[in-house]
């Protein structure tokens, strides 16, 4: 998991595996689907390949954090 200032330490819930379904490479922005329907918001550096570059409709698998009483996707992996 990255590096946090303590103000805005994550709180994992768990780990899913969905699809990108929006990524704006300029913004580093982009929406991912899980396979229960519910959709998260990331942004570029939490691909954990540090490419920080995602295509849109790959599969993957992430965990959830919550940040700021927002949850967002974290550890984003794909999932071939």
């Amino acid at each position: 998991m990255g590096t946090f200032a303590a103000t805005d330490a994550p709180f994992v819930e768990g780990v899913l595996s969905g699809l990108v379904v929006e990524f704006d490479s300029p913004a580093g922005l982009g929406y991912i689907d899980s396979v229960s329907g519910d959709r998260y918001l990331f942004h570029c550096i939490a691909i954990a390949d540090g490419s920080r570059e995602i295509t849109v409709g790959q599969k993957v698998l992430f965990e959830i954090v919550t940040r700021f009483d927002k949850s967002e996707a974290w550890n984003i992996q794909k999932n071939d």
